[in-house]
Parts: structure tokens; sequence; C-alpha cells
């Protein structure tokens, strides 16, 4: 059977990176994060003290782009790959509210993306990969032979989100998730680089009313299709 590549793009906390993790499993694809990719990028960022509520040194976090290894490492345990910064696993670190505050404006870096796009493009190459992000059927994949753009309402994303930071034992308040939801979703859609738009040949779900079965049945039901 043919390998392909199918790219989900939407915005943040629209089950993505779930939908795309069930149909590695079910298809034994690769699945690879593109998000963890440039959280890990905002978390070096944060660690260095180039960006700050304040204050963002983008000259020198691009001239430290060199610096940084990404790598992904599979977890047999967790069933994933997670994410390693220079030889370091970031995953629980990369998935705050602290660095969600700041990976958007991250993203926003054109060399920032110009070098994470060209890792992305490589990890595809043969082909049998599924890419959850923000531009995956638009940029780094504009061939992919599935496209989905995942939405739902600001206020379901932002409750999904406080509930899985809370259940991790972060101290979040709903009002500060929901905020961030919204000011991330203006900042990726606005961008001058690479902006979230819905790739022509994308198909659409919004799943503020239906449950994770129901997505992945409808999803692996398009997937199959093209198969």
């Amino acid at each position: 059977m043919k390998k392909i590549i199918i790219a989900i793009d939407g915005f943040s906390s629209t089950g993505k990176s779930t939908i795309a993790k069930q149909l590695a499993k079910h298809l034994g694809y690769v699945y690879v994060d593109t998000g963890a990719m440039y959280r890990a990028v905002a978390l070096f960022a944060m660690e260095n003290g180039y960006i700050n509520k304040e204050y963002f040194d983008t000259q020198t976090l691009i001239n430290a782009l060199p610096d940084i290894r990404l790598q992904f490492q599979y977890n047999n345990t967790l069933g994933f790959a997670e994410m390693y910064l220079n030889d370091t696993n970031v995953e629980n670190e990369i998935r705050t509210l602290n660095v969600s505050q700041y990976v958007s404006r991250i993203a926003e870096i054109s060399e920032v993306r110009a070098k994470l796009v060209e890792q992305q493009q490589k990890m595809g190459q043969e082909r049998g990969i599924v890419m959850d992000g923000r531009d995956i059927g638009t940029v780094v994949f504009p061939d992919a032979e599935v496209k989905i753009f995942m939405n739902s309402s600001a206020e379901t994303r932002a409750q999904r989100r406080f509930e899985e930071l809370t259940e991790k034992g972060q101290v979040v308040s709903f009002e500060d998730v929901l905020k961030n939801v919204q000011e991330r979703d203006h900042i990726d859609s606005n961008r001058e680089d690479s902006p979230l738009i819905v790739a022509k040949d994308a198909i659409e779900i919004d799943n503020s009313e239906i449950d994770k079965e129901e997505q992945f049945a409808q999803v692996l039901e398009l997937v199959q299709k093209s198969l």
C-alpha cells in the first residue's frame, strides 16, 4: 500500500495532536508535532534571556539558531515521541502556559520558521507521516495527499486547555488560558510569514460538539479514501 503525507493544521488546542497521534498509531506512520519544535525554541529563548513580557531580542535568537538542536525520541512507555532540546528531554517544560505565552511570537520569526520547515520537510521525504501544526498543508507539505483543518470556538479550546493544565498540576485560571488562546489566534493568523490559513484543498472539521471517537472516525474515513 502506498504511503502518504497527512497534514493537520488548525488553531491552538483544537486537538490536532490527539487526532494525529491516533492516525499515526493506526496506520503505523511517523507522527511529528511541529508545535513542540516551536515550543522548544521558545523555551531556549526564555532560558537564555532573549524573551520576556517586556523584551524580545530577536537578532540574538537568530544568531543562536545554529546552537539549537531539536530531536524527537520515541518513548515506548508513553507511546509517542518526546521533544529533546540539545539532548535534554523538555517534553514537560514546553507544555506550560508560560511557554505558550511566547511560542506564537517565536513562530513569527522568518529565520526560525525556515530552520524548522527545512527539518520538517526532511522528516517527510519518505512519506508515511502525520504532521500537525499551523502551516503543514500550505507551506511544509503543499502536496500532502490529505489536508485537514481543525477548528472550534475559543471558549471550547480554552476549557480543554485549562483542564489539561490543571490535570498536570499547573495552577492557572480559565481567564488567563482563554486570553492566551485568543492572543495566539490573532498572532498566528496575522503574521506576515506563513500565517495560519485554511489550505484551498483542506477539509475543515469543527469539533466543538463531537467527541474524540467521532472525530477519529471522520478523519480516518477521509484518509482511507485517499489510500
